[in-house]
């Protein structure tokens, strides 16, 4: 039963070949799906209605809401942490000018929840460009060398015509590997580039409160209940201010002051928190990929790495073939490693040793 079901996993392989790492993976397919997925999220109207919701006197409300939609709305931060039902109607929300004009509060306005939508779309079409460039780069290399290697079912002669097709490639083609590699290498540079990028492209957009946000929101939930000053609140503001001006009958312009509603920030402040943390995490670990890959420039731990892939061939065969390689040729080694079948991988390890070394088959 079991040979049964590892010939179907062996078949279901056969067209799906490797040709990157997890580190890689987790930019184009774990911080892509999530960015798309609060791209969707967020334009769905049935969990929280209308975008904005604006109350004013002597204006229509749908003008009022289209012109602070697109005109943005405002809030004040110093007085977000003011007393709520006392002080302030809602946080950050007050009249700039109410202890006089010689004494006026700084006013923030919010213009970036209105593109937030469309903002993680191309964060997500970021996070993918390494991935697209080393596609194009690779060129189905992998695939064609493995030439369904991947399978555990193979009839023998094919077996061992492809192995020896593959054999004869390599001594060949030895230390005609390395700008492959290379080209590998700058992706895996461009991803951690994009992230740290991303980060502070995300620090812009939001008006330079996204690199500390993650701390602050840290510290806030460590503080007691009573004394608490949600940064959210000046971030992603559920409520805040419009102001609309028109003439009036007399031709005298007029000043609308309306309180909008932003169900769009109870979405928002979440995604961002939960950005923080993942972009975090997705650069620390790029980066430590990164040391892993200059790693990789050391022969000795590309013998050990090689050996760890091979651990069905001998010790010598991995060592005679390291000493043979430069990082190019390891490189697709490995990558062949990953996706052919482990005991056609050692058949193939020892007759390219007995190759390089210049041994008849065995």
């Amino acid at each position: 039963m079991y040979d049964v079901f590892g010939s179907i996993r062996g078949l279901l392989k056969i067209d799906s070949v490797s040709i990157d790492n997890n580190i890689f993976r987790l930019h184009y397919k774990g911080t892509m799906f999530i960015l798309v997925a609060f791209s969707l999220l967020i334009t769905q109207k049935q969990y929280f209605g209308d975008p904005i919701d604006c109350i004013v006197e002597g204006v229509d409300a749908n003008i009022m809401d289209t012109y602070c939609w697109i005109h943005s709305t405002f809030t004040i931060p110093a007085l977000t942490g003011a007393e709520v039902g006392e002080v302030v109607p809602h946080p950050g929300i007050s009249n700039p000018n109410i202890h006089g004009p010689d004494e006026q509060h700084e006013v923030r306005h919010h213009k970036y929840y209105q593109w937030v939508t469309l903002f993680l779309y191309m964060q997500a079409i970021m996070f993918y460009v390494p991935r697209y460039l080393w596609k194009i780069w690779e060129g189905g290399k992998v695939k064609m060398l493995v030439m369904q290697l991947n399978s555990p079912i193979l009839d023998d002669d094919v077996k061992r015509d492809r192995k020896a097709m593959l054999v004869d490639y390599f001594s060949v083609n030895l230390h005609n590997h390395n700008f492959y590699a290379f080209r590998f290498f700058f992706c895996e540079f461009l991803n951690f580039i994009n992230v740290i990028g991303q980060i502070y492209f995300t620090d812009r957009f939001l008006g330079y409160e996204f690199t500390t946000y993650g701390t602050r929101v840290i510290a806030f939930s460590e503080q007691e209940l009573g004394s608490r000053h949600d940064p959210m609140d000046e971030v992603f503001p559920k409520v805040a201010k419009c102001t609309f001006h028109k003439y009036g009958a007399s031709g005298t312009i007029e000043r609308h002051d309306g309180l909008c509603v932003l169900p769009l920030n109870i979405f928002n402040e979440k995604i961002y928190i939960f950005l923080w943390f993942w972009f975090i995490i997705v650069a620390v670990v790029s980066g430590v990929g990164l040391l892993y890959r200059m790693a990789t420039f050391t022969p000795a731990f590309r013998q050990i790495l090689l050996r760890t892939r091979s651990r069905l061939a001998s010790s010598d065969n991995v060592e005679a073939i390291s000493r043979k390689c430069q990082i190019g040729d390891w490189f697709v080694l490995y990558q062949l490693a990953k996706n052919m079948d482990p005991l056609i991988y050692k058949e193939f390890i020892t007759d390219l040793a007995n190759k390089l070394q210049g041994k008849g088959p065995v």
